[in-house]
């Protein structure tokens, strides 16, 4: 069962496209939904994502697809009603532009752990970049991740979440005390941290020391 707001915002967007064939921007269902900033609509759209009635169109910046609608009789009214219309197929609409602020925490080590700074500033990042969940920025320092595309220098976009799968790029907080971005793999008891780059070792650590601190969910490069 959807909110208020979440039914507002998804009847909204079916409705611009059904009118237009473009979804809105993140301001304007800022403006249409009366919030006071952008992340309140991204955390909207991540809800109606994860229950399926809507989804995102891959390599384009802010273009959404309504995939059902729920019954608006037994829902309140939308935010621009208009005058009643078929539910019918919805042309891809075009990219609009979004930008997200997330928290900017210090810089991450991609070599030897250094510790992890709590950040005071925000990273603007363009909406497209990110999915589902909450979602903070770390600054790439050294260069042992290299061989999977990640350069000292670069944003890490890390989703924040305690677990982690095999083979998933991770920061994992070594000790309480120190952070890295490497590989997460299980070996025997043991945790391994994996490199992308042949001229480093893998580190190993008993569970306890390991704590997984969210997982890599994309990179954001300044030239």
């Amino acid at each position: 069962m959807l909110t208020r707001k979440q039914h507002e915002l998804l009847c909204f967007i079916h409705d611009r496209l059904a009118d237009t064939g473009v979804s809105p921007s993140f301001e304007e269902m800022k403006e249409a939904l009366d919030l006071k900033s952008k992340s309140g609509v991204h955390r909207l759209i991540s809800a109606l994502e994860e229950r399926n009635f809507i989804r995102r169109l891959p390599n384009r910046a802010r273009a959404l697809e309504v995939l059902r609608m729920p019954e608006r009789t037994a829902a309140p009214t939308p935010v621009q009603p208009s005058a009643a219309k078929p539910t019918t197929p919805v042309s891809p609409p075009m990219a609009a532009n979004d930008v997200l602020e997330i928290p900017l925490h210090g810089r991450i080590a991609a070599g030897l752990p250094i510790e992890a700074l709590e950040g005071q500033t925000s990273l603007a990042v363009p909406a497209a970049l990110l999915g589902p969940g909450e979602h903070y920025a770390l600054e790439v320092s050294g260069d042992s991740m290299v061989e999977a595309g990640i350069l000292d220098g670069d944003f890490a976009l890390i989703r924040r979440t305690d677990s982690a799968r095999d083979g998933e790029i991770v920061v994992a907080l070594i000790e309480d005390s120190e952070a890295t971005l490497k590989y997460f793999r299980r070996e025997g008891a043991m945790v391994r941290l994996d490199p992308a780059n042949r001229a480093y070792d893998p580190m190993r650590y008993r569970p306890n020391q390991i704590r997984v601190q969210g997982k890599l969910a994309g990179l954001l490069r300044r030239y």
